[in-house]
């Protein structure tokens, strides 16, 4: 009779535990993955499709509305994914405090754009900034302005506003990595700087940043996939425009789907390029921070 060791029982039990959760996300995740990369080799409109190879592929060089989206997209990550988390670091740093008072208040209160729907969060801010909206009549009454603003009609304004939209609603969110990492370093750390005469500002840069480079690392790369999919602000907020002016990589996905003449396989060769930018830009952050 064979007999079967004690590692090998814990092995076979760890398997079996771990099979149905690896066969959900086979059949929910890489199947699905699998058939899109299937369906980007396809051309044709709506259910009329051949498999052409890499001709959708190709067409992406071609579209100008491709790189407009594109361009913009790496427009809201450059500038709003840094002023966000630095954001956050400062916020964190400051509710980690030990003599502030009225925690949980504040906590919540930097929490709460988080637990807000993202559609309705974007609905309000189009109202604060629409013509007639909250913002140009202070502006107004305030004397700063003689006439009312066009926020969202102009370019680099709408821009600007959805690079505030999304600040508003995820900061809040990187808060709470960084206050709970925080809470991991040994307060005599801290201690120690204070009685060798180190300010403030030099205990955040000397130690903080340092001791949080992993949690850094962690939201960059998440901060980073999720601006590189945006969709939900700019589609409630400005469908796009003024033209395409604002237009992200998953709204073209979404036009190609549901608002153009449907043409799934170029959408899906469109959504397998985001994928590719988001496993390019991991892996560069990921080699920086263990370099460093």
């Amino acid at each position: 009779m064979r007999v079967i060791t004690l590692e090998k029982k814990y092995s076979i039990w760890g398997w079996i535990f771990v099979a149905p959760a690896s066969l959900l996300i086979f059949v929910m995740s890489f199947y699905p993955m699998i058939q899109a990369f299937i369906l980007s080799l396809q051309t044709g409109r709506g259910n009329n499709l051949k498999i052409t190879g890499l001709r959708n592929y190709i067409r992406l060089l071609e579209d100008e509305q491709f790189r407009t989206a594109v361009g913009n997209v790496f427009i809201y990550l450059i500038i709003q994914v840094p002023i966000m988390l630095f954001m956050a670091l400062i916020l964190a740093s400051i509710l980690n405090g030990q003599r502030l008072a009225f925690k949980g208040f504040f906590r919540t209160l930097v929490f709460l754009p988080c637990a807000t729907g993202l559609v309705a969060g974007a609905i309000i801010f189009k109202s604060f900034f629409s013509v007639d909206g909250l913002v140009n009549m202070v502006l107004m009454r305030t004397g700063i302005t003689a006439e009312r603003v066009e926020w969202l009609t102009r370019p680099n304004l709408a821009k600007g506003i959805i690079i505030l939209v999304i600040t508003w609603r995820w900061t809040g969110y990187n808060t709470i990595f960084y206050m709970a990492a925080l809470q991991t370093i040994e307060k005599s750390i801290y201690e120690a700087a204070r009685i060798d005469g180190a300010s403030a500002i030099q205990q955040f840069f000397r130690i903080t940043l340092p001791l949080l480079r992993p949690v850094i690392l962690l939201t960059t790369i998440m901060s980073t996939n999720g601006t590189l999919q945006l969709f939900d602000e700019v589609r409630s907020m400005t469908n796009g425009g003024p033209g395409i002016a604002t237009l992200t990589i998953s709204q073209y996905i979404y036009n190609l789907c549901f608002v153009y003449s449907p043409q799934f396989g170029y959408a899906a060769a469109v959504s397998y390029v985001i994928l590719v930018m988001v496993a390019v830009l991991s892996f560069i952050q990921l080699k920086v921070g263990d370099r460093e």
